[in-house]
């Protein structure tokens, strides 16, 4: 039997979204606030996020909206952020991870600024690292917890002209498969791709003219005038993972607009036991050559 919408029931559920004043972030909390969750907003700027809660106040659900400014590439910032999720829920049940940047854009050998090379990993890569180790600890604690790190652009393959973003969102992949199998079986976690949606991210691109690449410019340049995916594509795909629905999925590469998640409860033993849903390295027997 498809597992429906109705499967979802976040009722006295806590939940953290981090990036949670606009965009992806904010789209996942409205999802999880209508299915009656308690939730915390996390991000840089405290006026956004203050727009963003009155906007979620509005919604009809059951549980809390609460706000706490922060910067995830920052370990202390991240542990006080955890300890408000706590002080006002008494504990944080899931985490929604959507905190990201592009970091700059252009090919590697024109590249001159490489502080904010670096930076881009540290929030993209780092500021998962610290945000999920911090989850887990707690989640462990409590008795068990999920998450969903949101992945992206440049993880299922090359992304030239993006080399920042593209290394970190391959590399959040490989940590989600990895800490799931040492967070297993208390704590659960998953990475999501959400598919091109319109946030202000791919302004960068369209700002970015050549430096993008042509290719890569004109993609865009379509698929903004198409409108993209929904992001309530993705936002529907956070909430089922950090719900009880999704239980026994873990260390998978979803990718929202493309697989059909929903059915997945029904094949629990083959996402257990095989590779599917992962990042692997190809060898030529896998497409039918014979010469290794």
């Amino acid at each position: 039997m498809e597992a429906t919408k109705q499967d979802i029931d976040l009722r006295g559920k806590s939940i953290l979204i981090t990036g949670g004043s606009m965009g992806l972030g904010l789209e996942s909390a409205r999802s999880c606030r209508a299915y009656g969750a308690n939730v915390m907003l996390c991000a840089r700027g405290k006026d956004t996020l203050a727009e963003a809660s009155a906007e979620l106040a509005q919604l009809q659900g059951e549980g809390r909206v609460e706000t706490h400014a922060a910067d995830v590439g920052d370990e202390r910032a991240v542990e006080t952020l955890f300890d408000r999720v706590e002080s006002q829920f008494g504990r944080c049940d899931a985490v929604i991870h959507a905190a990201g940047v592009y970091g700059p854009i252009g090919n590697i050998t024109d590249l001159e600024d490489t502080e904010a090379w670096w930076d881009a990993l540290r929030i993209n890569l780092f500021g998962t690292f610290l945000v999920a180790r911090a989850a887990a600890r707690r989640m462990k604690r409590a008795g068990g917890g999920r998450m969903v790190l949101y992945s992206g652009g440049g993880a299922s393959g090359p992304f030239p002209n993006y080399t920042a973003y593209a290394c970190s969102k391959v590399a959040v992949v490989r940590f989600t498969e990895t800490i799931a199998q040492e967070l297993a079986p208390e704590v659960e976690v998953n990475c999501l791709a959400p598919g091109f949606v319109l946030t202000r991210i791919h302004n960068q691109t369209l700002e970015a003219g050549e430096r993008a690449g042509k290719e890569f410019f004109e993609k865009t340049q379509g698929l903004v005038a198409e409108g993209g995916v929904p992001p309530t594509v993705a936002a529907e795909a956070s909430a089922f993972l950090v719900s009880d629905a999704a239980k026994g999925i873990t260390g998978k590469f979803v990718a929202a607009a493309y697989d059909n998640y929903r059915e997945w409860p029904l094949h629990l033993a083959e996402l257990r036991d095989g590779d599917l849903f992962t990042l692997r390295r190809i060898l030529p027997r896998d497409r039918g050559l014979d010469w290794q």
